[in-house]
């Protein structure tokens, strides 16, 4: 399929394990079937998945933003660690679809690339990431996209445009706003060209942290009518618990009527591997209560998270590729679960 990497039966049969009495979730998960993209998504929700996983395997956004490279196997590490959980009572994973990775390749700069070339290619990135998510969500699916820098808002957000006629409102975790100046597509400026191009209407950014974003990105911010809660107001000043921001995000998102976008930078996460590490972050499992949360009081058209970096880690790749895979998941998880009970599921 032209801009996709599908995920086949031999890529399953690679990296889920088997052990006799036990189902795995990569047992369950329905796998591409047909010629093209449109095909195989019909094809997935006549056979009842409701949610699909896909991949984005690229660091040239985070580059383009004077960052760290890094950001490109995230969707891998995840998959060893998610397909190999239990399939059982709480979950079986039968209406998800493994899809696979957006293709990149033939775009991605080299290590040595120019920052306009960098940022060139992020906004032909840009292109495919629309192309195929916005045909996940015309097939009535929700996209849960994994990897790759916080660039890829952008292209998600105007999915969101293109098959609800709206444009969104987004929460996003995260301790930068990615509300920059439009100088170029970069990751930090995904959703201020979302805002421009029609496609963010709404926009609230938890755990921003009070000095990582400059004056006049904070002004910015404010002009469009975005709102935040600062990192320290919650979990270094007390000022509010995290049960009340959620549950006051999750109202001022519902009383808007637009499709929501449920976004997390893992850079939020203290000591993540990623491509602005840092260790003045919160908890995992407080991300996860986010993602439980959101998932569950609104109406969300798709989770992304980016930014993810195993190579970072300070122990070296392969312990980046276990705290990874493990954490991608269990957010995976917190998002499945509370869509699900959303629903009624």
């Amino acid at each position: 399929m032209q801009h996709l990497i599908t995920f086949t039966p031999q890529d399953m049969t690679g990296i889920l394990g088997q052990r006799t009495g036990e189902t795995r979730l990569g047992n369950h998960f329905l796998l591409p079937q047909g010629h093209n993209l449109e095909e195989c998504l019909a094809n997935a929700k006549a056979l009842g998945a409701r949610f699909v996983l896909l991949g984005a395997g690229e660091d040239a956004g985070p580059r383009a933003n004077l960052g760290r490279g890094g950001a490109t196997n995230a969707f891998e590490a995840c998959l060893k660690w998610l397909v190999n959980l239990q399939s059982n009572r709480f979950y079986r994973g039968d209406d998800c679809l493994l899809l696979g990775q957006l293709d990149f390749g033939d775009l991605l700069p080299g290590e040595d690339a120019e920052l306009d070339a960098l940022r060139d290619a992020v906004s032909r990135m840009d292109d495919r990431v629309i192309e195929v998510v916005s045909a996940i969500m015309a097939a009535g699916l929700e996209p849960v996209v994994i990897g790759g820098g916080h660039n890829n808002a952008f292209g998600l957000l105007m999915s969101v445009k293109n098959a609800f006629g709206r444009p969104a409102a987004a929460v996003n975790l995260d301790p930068h706003s990615d509300f920059r100046l439009r100088e170029g597509r970069h990751s930090g400026n995904g959703f201020s060209y979302a805002a421009a191009n029609g496609a963010l209407d709404y926009y609230h950014v938890l755990g921003l942290h009070e000095l990582k974003n400059s004056e006049a990105n904070l002004e910015q911010l404010e002009a469009f009518g975005g709102s935040w809660h600062s990192l320290q107001q919650i979990w270094v000043r007390g000022e509010l618990t995290l049960d009340d921001a959620l549950k006051s995000i999750s109202k001022n998102i519902r009383a808007t009527g637009l499709p929501v976008a449920l976004e997390l930078d893992v850079d939020a996460i203290a000591n993540m591997p990623s491509s602005a590490m840092t260790a003045a972050g919160i908890p995992l499992l407080d991300a996860t209560r986010y993602v439980s949360h959101m998932a569950r009081h609104c109406d969300c058209t798709y989770l992304h998270l980016a930014e993810a970096a195993p190579s970072c880690h300070e122990a070296g790749e392969n312990a980046g590729l276990r705290e990874v895979g493990q954490s991608l998941t269990e957010l995976v998880y917190a998002y499945l679960q509370g869509r699900r009970l959303a629903a009624g599921a």
